[in-house]
């Protein structure tokens, strides 16, 4: 490749990796949104079982803000299994000790294990999946958002 065609092609691909990013992480940030809204607003196990949906459906965001080119699926699996393993994390009560010092650890650890929240946890990786196909552009030569290794932009 050209010195002229290399010095363009960089700000192009650096531009393509921005908007990669920066479509899950606006919507990672809706997503918190959402999350803080739902327990503000409403109560009991709604208000529960929703906060862990999008528990999970933020992790499966920020799964593609750090590897944007990871498949939609997979990012579905990673949030669901990273969501059930801090869930499983609770039945050792480092969470609840932790959480007893730090807001913060709290809100991202837990405090105790509840079974009827695995589910959900499955329902928010499921609703990011869904959402990020609905997200990719679909048509001949693209697969998964990438387009095929012959066809050039």
């Amino acid at each position: 490749m050209s010195g002229a065609r290399e010095a363009t092609a960089r700000p192009r691909a650096t531009a393509a990796a921005l908007r990669r990013r920066a479509v899950p992480a606006v919507a990672a940030v809706l997503t918190v949104v959402a999350g803080l809204s739902v327990r503000s607003v409403l109560t009991g196990d709604i208000a529960k079982y929703a906060g862990d949906a999008l528990y999970a459906l933020l992790i499966f965001w920020l799964v593609l803000v750090v590897a944007p080119p990871t498949r939609g699926w997979v990012a579905a699996v990673v949030a669901c299994g990273f969501s059930v393993a801090i869930e499983l994390f609770q039945l050792t009560g480092v969470p609840a000790t932790l959480g007893a010092h730090s807001t913060l650890a709290r809100l991202v650890l837990g405090t105790t294990f509840n079974a009827p929240d695995l589910p959900w946890y499955a329902v928010g990786a499921a609703v990011g999946w869904a959402l990020h196909r609905l997200m990719v552009p679909r048509g001949p030569g693209v697969r998964a958002g990438r387009p095929s290794a012959h066809r050039r932009a």
